[in-house]
């Protein structure tokens, strides 16, 4: 048994590969229903949010960090985008400006707060999910909308009936594609090129291995740390941007159920909670995993929405497991070899 799961973590894309050809499979023999390119586009569309944002959250783990705050920065990027759309009179792409601004100063603090005081990430973020929730309430009071009802009303479509401006984020096609997977597409081939092609990816491996040979070797280990959780603010805001242009309205709540989805999603790509490895080609396809698992068993097997948690905590729960016993395997079988 362990010497199995020694193999498969070695080669864990692969693994992951094999996994999501197996979900279409077998949700497409149960339900040929599953197969519809548009659906299958829709389900990703509507999980997004967590693929954009599980990209850079992967880089936060890599250097040894977590961040389960991003979910609550969703909802203040999009109420602080209907706010100052729809009562401060400012123009739609200035209030876009300005959330993600709000929100890389949100994940600025964060990442200060961690890299430099040494306070623990799980700690810190989970304080900053509180706080920043309690903030984008508190934009929701300013507005004339009800927080309940939402804001809703952006600039929509022409007289032909097509998306533009700001809505093209969220319904818009091209080339028959969904915008947002486009913009998915591009955002992880940049996170690949920084990853493996940077030296500041190489940075944040260092970092996630061994911190104080960081240091040492001349990396500002601390501003390393903190610009993974910039940059996870920052994606974030994108997400939450996508998200209230897709469903067009504005909430304060916004992806308050993603946390859970977003860690396993970086974790069952192969990302080490302890730091120093992680791929987001991995991401990427435990990311749509779980995507096309929301998405079929529902469809195929009735599975009740509300419970579509269950199947993934049980998957982060099993993956870190094997994980333990495969990494409990190598170290044994390093130490009878040391003797």
């Amino acid at each position: 048994m362990k010497t199995m799961l020694k193999k498969v973590f070695k080669h864990w894309e692969v693994f992951l590969l094999v996994f999501l050809v197996l979900e279409f499979v077998v949700f497409g023999a149960t339900n040929p229903k599953f197969l519809r390119p548009q659906s299958i586009l829709n389900s990703i569309v509507n999980y997004i949010s967590v693929c954009i944002i599980s990209l850079f959250v992967t880089m936060v783990m890599i250097t040894g960090g977590i961040d389960i705050q991003a979910p609550s920065i969703i909802g203040l990027t999009s109420i602080v985008i209907g706010v100052l759309w729809s009562d401060a009179g400012m123009n739609i792409w200035v209030a876009v400006a300005i959330a993600t601004v709000i929100a890389a100063l949100c994940g600025a603090l964060s990442g200060f707060f961690i890299a430099y005081c040494g306070v623990q990430p799980m700690v810190v973020t989970l304080g900053g999910s509180f706080l920043y929730s309690g903030l984008a309430l508190l934009v929701s009071g300013m507005s004339a909308t009800p927080a309940y009802q939402g804001i809703s009303g952006f600039p929509a479509k022409t007289e032909a009936g097509e998306f533009v401006g700001f809505r093209f984020l969220g319904k818009g096609e091209i080339f028959g594609i969904p915008t947002q997977i486009v913009i998915y597409i591009a955002l992880i081939l940049l996170c690949i090129w920084i990853l493996h092609c940077t030296k500041y990816g190489e940075r944040l491996y260092l970092v996630g291995v061994n911190p104080q040979a960081a240091e040492y070797s001349g990396i500002n280990t601390r501003a390393v740390m903190m610009s993974t959780y910039v940059l996870s603010a920052v994606s974030a805001a994108l997400a939450g941007t996508l998200l209230t242009a897709n469903i067009n309205s504005a909430k304060y709540n916004l992806g308050s159920g993603y946390t859970l989805a977003i860690i396993t999603a970086v974790v069952l790509g192969g990302t080490l909670n302890t730091g120093g490895k992680g791929s987001i080609l991995g991401t990427v396809l435990a990311s749509l995993i779980i995507c096309i698992l929301r998405y079929g068993l529902p469809l195929c097997f009735d599975v009740s929405t509300q419970n579509l948690d269950l199947p993934v905590g049980i998957i982060l729960v099993l993956v870190v497991l094997g994980r333990e016993i495969a990494g409990q395997h190598m170290l044994s079988h390093l130490f009878k070899r040391r003797r």
